[in-house]
């Protein structure tokens, strides 16, 4: 007797004790919770993320131990943004300089002044605390402000700094990614709703879903203590969560309620659907989490965190589809189809042929060669405009505008240039070369002057360490950090710091700040994406051989999905390096896409898209076990997996779609880029590539293989009696119970994707009344 397979035996375990293993999920979901918020969570610090001289930069001033206070700057200036009156300027600065001090929140208050071109008057203040909590203990401040701005007529008062910004921010964007939760579940209950016809069957993927991200988010903060966390990646984790977590589900209810149709018991057709969609859930949740590992390779902190929390999400994902997912189709039995929308439940429930996808697929099956060579070049032309990417990291110029905080800093940097762009030299030498550093730096600011890639609103102040080894410095730009100015500027301090220190024996200097982080990051993007893309590519291909044991289906496999991404990244940029689609998105181009996102991107792609193909081309290889032919096969395998893959897919893209209206642009441009990638994938590649490179392959899709030496287990005893191969098993039927009661029929003439699999029929109502059953269905009887 053939030994079932491991996700049939775990499946069948928790379908005959539903209510233990719904228990142990649900304190699974719970101790990751408590434990993950009892941990906390271990952010990256500057000199952690920082890469090249830039992080350099960042290591040398985390050295200097500085005591970083939180910051505020509050920008006086006349209301209707004309000429300031100064002496109402400089009363209202009295008389919130004196509410200020008398805050507990307050440290310190300094001395007003004016910006250079008379315009502006600012009050600099220090906060007591640290500033990673300095959002929480801001409002007093800015209440004062507000207070003092309506006690003074003609003048307007902002606030901007440490606290003041992350808060401004902070309520803006969390408004954001609430919006986009209270859409994204009431959007996807809403298709899984047409999906089954059954708003229990729609709750059901939902429910496992967001367990999911909540067990994720909590062991992505206990992996943090090994691997620091990145802010981002609890966005990351409910997108991928949400994705993945909905799709496993729908492929494994789509498929026992499909047995279930053709009349196996409830308990057989979740044996079934673990054998073959959990089979295909536990390979494509490989697939992901062996594309997702390739970050790992970029060597830097971000990517190695969104790694961890998507390969955490799309482990739970797979758990959950494998052990609490089959006891609650056992537990709920028939009522997972109730309660029942009448016009719905009659579309999902037509046991006919779809007439839809064989028209859709003529075209592939028929000429499949013209029919790739128009798709693939369709895909080709509209990735061209990814040959002319370019990358850039976010910063506060790609925020929109509409935001009070935002408008707030462009007021402050156009009066006070120093309080922009800013560039941060850091230098470290003995203590003993103290005295001879500060000279050093003195003429480096004295190279700056009169130079206009410089700011001049202000001398900048050099800081040393208590311990004299550290120095830093931060020179401004007037030029906005996406500028040519500001790089300008950048390259000359990088050329004059080395020239600077050179007399100082045993010193190190590197410049930092915003802008040299993002030349870093994307120089150092560009020299691991090569590592990164191969190994994703070997291991991807590795993966589908050993699964397909064919060269071809692996190899189509890696070249379809390479497409589908150059293509999705061509859409990305003609949208987003453009301004033809500012309106309709609600975005400001910059020029470039976010520097982080081409890598992200074509790794999340690669696994999810993977996804479709594994269960796809399951289906079809499914069909061609049973005896099909090669286009019969791809017939039946799509049509069959079309409504999973359709359903999954209408998902997906909805999920994505939402964070395209997020203020964020890397939101934006990740949300696009992901819901473009999945609708190409599931309508071009599986409607027209994939059907016709199969067809146009013929057998060779098995290659180096042979699919009848395949055959095996329930396969092989029905293909031996249907097609004259009893010799291959001694010209007996030497088959288990079990495999007889899996064999499909004999294959006909004209290939019927109904009668392709036969499943175990369940017990008849008389049949469970007669005596010497034990309560389990005949499947099990031995």
């Amino acid at each position: 007797m053939r030994k079932k397979p491991a996700t049939v035996r775990i499946a069948r375990w928790s379908a005959l004790h539903p209510w233990s293993a719904i228990g142990l999920w649900v304190v699974f979901v719970a101790l990751c919770l408590f434990v993950g918020g009892a941990a906390g969570t271990n952010k990256i610090s500057d000199e952690e993320s920082g890469v090249g001289e830039a992080g350099r930069a960042g290591r040398i001033t985390a050295s200097g131990q500085f005591v970083e206070k939180p910051e505020e700057n509050v920008l006086i200036s006349a209301a209707n943004g004309g000429k300031l009156d100064i002496a109402t300027a400089r009363k209202a600065a009295e008389d919130l300089a004196r509410k200020m001090q008398a805050l507990p929140e307050v440290e310190s208050v300094g001395t007003a002044f004016h910006s250079p071109d008379g315009k502006a008057l600012l009050l600099p203040v220090t906060m007591k605390g640290a500033p990673e909590n300095a959002d929480t203990r801001v409002q007093p401040l800015l209440d004062a402000s507000a207070a003092t701005e309506k006690a003074h007529e003609g003048i307007r008062i902002d606030q901007i700094g440490t606290g003041s910004t992350a808060k401004g921010l902070g309520e803006t964007l969390g408004e954001d990614f609430k919006k986009a939760e209270l859409i994204s579940l009431p959007l996807t209950l809403l298709i899984l709703l047409v999906v089954f016809g059954a708003v229990i069957a729609a709750g059901v993927p939902v429910l496992l879903a967001m367990s999911c991200v909540g067990a994720a988010i909590g062991l992505s903060t206990l992996a943090s203590h090994v691997l620091p966390e990145t802010s981002a990646v609890s966005n990351v984790i409910l997108l991928m969560g949400m994705a993945v977590g909905v799709d496993y589900s729908l492929f494994y209810l789509k498929r026992e309620r499909e047995e279930r149709r053709k009349g196996a018991s409830h308990l057989d057709a979740i044996e079934i659907a673990a054998e073959t969609s959990g089979h295909t859930v536990v390979v494509s949740g490989t697939t992901v989490v062996v594309s997702m590992a390739g970050l790992y390779l970029a060597q830097e902190a971000t990517f190695a965190s969104l790694a961890t929390g998507s390969i955490i999400v799309v482990a739970v994902a797979v758990l959950a589809s494998l052990t609490v997912l089959p006891a609650l189709l056992a537990k709920l039995g028939r009522w997972v189809d109730r309660p029942k929308v009448p016009l719905l439940w009659r579309l999902t429930m037509r046991s006919d042929e779809s007439r839809l996808w064989p028209v859709l697929l003529r075209p592939a099956l028929v000429r499949p060669v013209l029919t790739l060579v128009v798709s693939v070049g369709a895909l080709l032309a509209l990735a061209l405009p990814a040959l002319d990417m370019k990358l850039k990291q976010p910063g506060s110029d790609d925020l929109s505008r509409d935001i009070p905080v935002v408008q707030a800093m462009d007021r402050l940097t156009s009066a006070f240039p120093s309080k922009g762009t800013v560039h941060q030299v850091a230098v470290r030498a003995p203590a003993a070369r103290a005295g001879e550093v500060e000279t050093a730096l003195k003429t480096l600011l004295s190279r700056t002057e009169g130079l206009e890639l410089f700011a001049h609103d202000r001398t900048p102040t050099i800081r040393a360490s208590a311990d004299k080894r550290v120095h830093t410095v931060s020179v401004g730009t007037p030029h906005s950090p996406k500028s040519d100015g500001a790089r300008k500027s950048l390259e000359l301090l990088r050329a004059w710091v080395p020239e600077a220190i050179a007399p100082v024996q045993d010193a190190e200097g590197a410049v930092g700040g915003k802008v040299a982080q993002g030349v870093d990051f994307t120089g150092h993007l560009e020299d691991r994406m090569p590592w990164v893309v191969g190994f994703i590519l070997l291991l991807t291909f590795a993966t589908m051989v050993i699964i397909f044991r064919s060269l071809a289906v692996a190899l189509s496999a890696i070249l379809l999905n390479l497409l589908s991404a150059a293509a999705s990244f061509g859409a990305l940029v003609a949208v987003f390096q453009n301004t033809w689609a500012e309106g309709l998105l609600d975005f400001h181009s910059s020029g470039a896409v976010v520097s982080w996102l081409p890598l992200f991107l074509f790794v999340v792609l690669f696994g999810l898209s993977m996804d479709y193909h594994v269960f796809v081309v399951s289906r079809i290889r499914e069909a061609a076990l049973d005896g099909a032919n090669v286009r019969d096969a791809v017939r039946d395998g799509i049509t069959r997996s079309a409504g999973v893959v359709t359903s999954a897919a209408i998902v997906m893209v909805a999920v994505f779609a939402i964070f395209g209206t997020l203020s964020m642009v890397e939101f934006k441009q990740l949300g696009v880029g992901l819901a473009a990638a999945i609708l190409l994938d599931a309508v071009v590649i599986r409607i027209f590539v994939l059907p016709a490179l199969m067809t146009a392959l013929g057998r060779w899709n098995w290659w180096p293989g042979n699919l009848n030496s395949a055959r095996h287990g329930r396969h092989a005893a029905a293909y031996g009696r249907s097609s004259g191969y009893g010799q291959e098993l001694g010209g007996q039927e030497q088959t288990s119970s079990r495999e007889q009661a899996y064999a499909p029929r004999q294959h006909q003439r004209s290939y019927a994707p109904q009668d392709s699999y036969d499943p175990p029929r369940g017990r008849t109502q008389q049949e469970q009344e007669q005596p010497g059953h034990d309560g389990r269905p005949d499947l099990y009887q031995r």
